[in-house]
């Protein structure tokens, strides 16, 4: 029963050899001016992992659904990098994050988070070690606007994961108050972007 039960589950995509894996992922064609049809097949994928999920990278595709899609198989990710992902609401990303509690490196560049899903995050994340917050001022322009001051998302970081050992906050305009509250309560880092 239990050899039955296996094969109709279908090989784990662990066991395959890299070359095989990369050249199976290769011939899939991503029609990318449908994001809905990416994010389908990424959510797939994800499924597809039975929650051995460890490390994910998804880039300008991201949304609600994906996210959560992400949080149902993924207890174990270590590693999540959403960038340029504008349509990933502060809502859903404050609700899926406390269900990352093994995150150690974090991304989420060029997105619409806040720092009230940047204090859920350092809350429910203690292992986290990097964390990758930067915007660019062209984008905020034309995709959505910060309403808080950086000096907040500094704070809230300040409090919230003091054991950070990298930090990128490349393009917020913090001040003395933002950049001593980071210094004096995060004495692991061991690099720190402010760049524009």
């Amino acid at each position: 029963m239990e050899v039955e039960r296996e094969s109709t589950r279908g090989p784990n995509w662990l066991d395959l050899p890299i070359d095989l894996t990369a050249n199976i992922l290769h011939r899939l064609v991503f029609d990318y001016y449908n994001d809905d049809n990416t994010v389908k097949i990424c959510c797939k994928a994800v499924e597809r992992s039975c929650d051995h999920l460890e490390d994910i990278d998804i880039e300008t595709f991201g949304n609600d659904d994906l996210l959560e899609c992400i949080a149902k198989n993924g207890s174990h990710l270590h590693s999540m990098r959403l960038v340029d992902c504008y349509t990933i609401s502060d809502k859903q990303f404050s609700e899926v994050a406390r269900r990352f509690p093994q995150l150690e490196k974090v991304d989420i560049s060029l997105c619409c988070i806040t720092s009230v899903s940047l204090e859920v995050l350092g809350r429910s994340c203690p292992l986290l070690k990097s964390l990758e917050f930067g915007k660019s001022k062209s984008l905020v322009k034309s995709r959505f606007v910060y309403c808080e001051s950086d000096d907040r998302v500094a704070l809230v970081i300040a409090e919230t994961m003091s054991c950070l050992c990298h930090l990128g906050l490349s393009g917020h305009e913090l001040t003395n108050v933002g950049l001593h509250a980071i210094l004096v309560k995060c004495p692991l880092l061991k690099s720190l972007d402010i760049r524009r």
